[in-house]
């Protein structure tokens, strides 16, 4: 079962010593299921991704998943201390990329908070290092 959740999102990405950070306000659904606390959010042209669904799973800190379905579709899998190769889909075509966790901290039944921190490569060239914050709010 799902509820109605308001969630901040801030989405920081380094490339080349250059930040740049993008920040989501919007509505959301969020379900615990079979120890996953599941996030979906429609994507905006805010996030570039307009006509998209974007879903965040994550279990206990561990392992988690960024899943977009629609005009944009990618899987980004998430392991502290581990590299998983992923589809990514851009409007210009997908890519299969290198995604190393460095992080995962989900303290949803907590206080909200989601935390994640990766590099990302393509054919093993740096792309970028990235953070996501979220907080979880009830509508």
């Amino acid at each position: 079962m799902s509820r109605d959740v308001t969630i901040s999102l801030t989405s920081i990405q380094w490339q080349d010593d250059e930040k740049s950070e993008t920040e989501l306000l919007t509505r959301a659904k969020l379900a615990h299921k079979d120890g996953w606390d599941i996030i979906s959010y429609e994507d905006t042209s805010a996030t570039g991704f307009e006509g998209s669904v974007t879903t965040i799973k994550i279990n206990k800190g561990k392992t988690a998943s960024i899943i977009r379905e629609g005009a944009a579709n990618s899987v980004l899998c998430l392991e502290t201390g581990r590299k998983h190769y992923c589809q990514y889909g851009t409007p210009y075509g997908n890519l299969q990329i290198g995604v190393f966790t460095h992080q995962i901290k989900n303290s949803i039944e907590k206080d909200g908070r989601v935390y994640l921190k990766y590099t990302l490569d393509l054919n093993s060239s740096y792309l970028s290092d990235n953070e996501i914050i979220m907080t979880v709010q009830n509508s």
